[in-house]
């Protein structure tokens, strides 16, 4: 047996497998696109069956590849997703609805009226909408056929040829259906939108053998699970009070570890940041809080398909240093609103300071400026709610690639960026907190000790230059805001 770990990781256009090494270098990945479709404006379905057909592929071509038995295999996935299947059979009951769907937001208005306030990107009222397609009189629910779970669950289930259900912590504190400790399911909750506890997950530790990969070869033990963001936090070896990191994707998610004694209040924050779980050993919670920038990549995407701007996304980062400033262009990254902090639905994006000498270059540079003062923003706004200071800034994702990008993050945020060795470092934090269950890894201060940045990046605009700079450009933000009113001003 070696000491080596199959993780597969759920994202939200893909599936992927990999083998992550004692050593936490990460190799024989296999991925396979599963693209979430929409069939009408602000749905997003996801193909549950392509999914769990792609897991066992990947899995199955990752640990071919590598050539040997793994010790365990670990679960990293796209969070709040709802899948609903016959407990049975396997089937899959109705849609599988995506994180990003938005057909609930009526009923997430209607249901502030009963006192529970729940957003549209979390799992509760998708699956309530599925429940009330294919099991109107919950019958079904109450006889216990049915399965109501997350992608992580779905895919444990799938590995394990249907003898697991389960959920970890990071997964169910971002459903909107558990108490306030992220320990049980809020019985208020299931019962005002109809949901069984006997369909729902059981909530386990993101380390720890919860039952075996029966659909793979030798059976390796299933042995941590944990939602993309977290993964990706312990991937970067961000575990301690203080630690941060920024993932940069299609949107922009800051996770930072603050170790709270205390469960803190699941409601946003004063500057628009939420307590999350980082992960749970042992029984034993490690809180953290999540700031969000809704367009990041996106932006990248629209120079690239939408203006043709150039050919591929990396090409972004030579089009961009060819020129020394954006010459006072100034985007404001918001094509579906801003996050955090200021939560607005109803903003759109801006590009502003536009002349007749405005040229690609000097709009593609202001792209990546405006998604590295988003990045500012979820800085700012994490020290604010946190109280904590935060020091160099751990990224990853497909921006963490563009040396142009991540320059004007560091000037954007006045600090150091430490630059992931894995461009996706959620593979390698599932990876340690499988790998911890089974011995591989004796703390998890020993697994991410093997955490080293493949390059570290620092400011090199001064203090004074990047003030002026951050005031010109929150000016513009402001402009941003409100543009649709109506959005604007619906809070959830």
């Amino acid at each position: 047996m070696s000491n080596a770990i199959l993780v597969v990781d759920v994202g939200t256009s893909s599936v992927r497998s990999s083998i992550v090494h004692e050593d936490g270098a990460v190799a024989n990945t296999f991925q396979v696109s599963v693209l979430p479709s929409s069939p009408a404006p602000g749905m997003v379905e996801l193909n549950a069956k392509a999914i769990g057909e792609a897991v066992l592929s990947t899995a199955n071509a990752a640990r071919s590849a590598f050539g040997s038995e793994v010790a365990a295999v670990g679960i990293a996935n796209q969070r709040a997703s709802a899948i609903v299947w016959d407990a049975a059979t396997g089937e899959l009951l109705g849609p599988s609805i995506g994180w990003q769907d938005l057909r609930t937001v009526i009923q997430c208005l209607v249901l502030q009226g009963e006192g529970l306030r729940l957003a549209p990107n979390v799992t509760a009222t998708k699956h309530q909408a599925i429940l009330d397609e294919i099991d109107p009189d919950r019958s079904r629910s109450k006889a216990g056929t049915l399965r109501c779970g997350t992608v992580d669950s779905y895919v444990a289930w799938v590995l394990s040829q249907g003898s697991v259900f389960v959920t970890d912590a990071t997964n169910a504190g971002v459903t909107g259906l558990v108490d306030g400790t992220v320990s049980h399911y809020d019985d208020r909750t299931l019962e005002i939108l109809q949901i069984s506890r006997g369909t729902l997950p059981d909530i386990v530790d993101s380390s720890g053998v919860v039952g075996y990969a029966t659909a793979l070869p030798g059976s390796p033990p299933i042995a941590g699970i944990a939602g993309d963001q977290q993964a990706s936090l312990v991937g970067q070896g961000c575990i301690h009070r203080g630690d941060a990191k920024i993932t940069f994707g299609t949107g922009a998610m800051l996770n930072l570890v603050t170790a709270s004694v205390e469960a803190p209040a699941p409601v946003r924050a004063q500057h628009g940041t939420f307590p999350i779980v980082a992960f749970q050993l042992n029984g034993k919670k490690t809180w953290g809080l999540e700031a969000i920038a809704l367009s990041a990549g996106t932006c990248v995407e629209w120079l690239r398909d939408d203006l043709g701007f150039f050919e591929n996304a990396a090409d972004s980062d030579a089009l961009a240093a060819s020129v020394p400033s954006s010459d006072g262009v100034i985007f404001i990254p918001a094509f579906v609103g801003l996050g955090t902090p200021v939560w607005d639905f109803g903003a759109r994006g801006a590009l502003l300071g536009l002349t007749r000498g405005t040229g690609r270059a000097h709009i593609t540079r202001a792209v990546l400026e405006g998604i590295a003062a988003r990045g500012a923003d979820l800085v700012e706004a994490a020290e604010a709610d946190s109280h904590l200071a935060l020091g160099a800034l751990k990224v990853d994702g497909g921006l963490s690639r563009n040396e142009t990008f991540v320059t004007a993050l560091a000037n954007a945020t006045g600090r150091p960026i430490e630059l992931s060795s894995e461009v996706e470092a959620t593979t390698r934090g599932a990876g340690f907190l499988a790998g911890l269950s089974v011995g591989i890894w004796a703390s998890l201060e020993g697994a991410v000790s093997t955490v080293i940045p493949r390059k570290v990046v620092e400011p090199t605009l001064a203090d004074a230059d990047r003030l002026a700079a951050r005031e010109r450009w929150l000016d513009a933000r402001s402009r941003a805001e409100g543009t649709i009113p109506e959005l604007s001003g619906v809070q959830f």
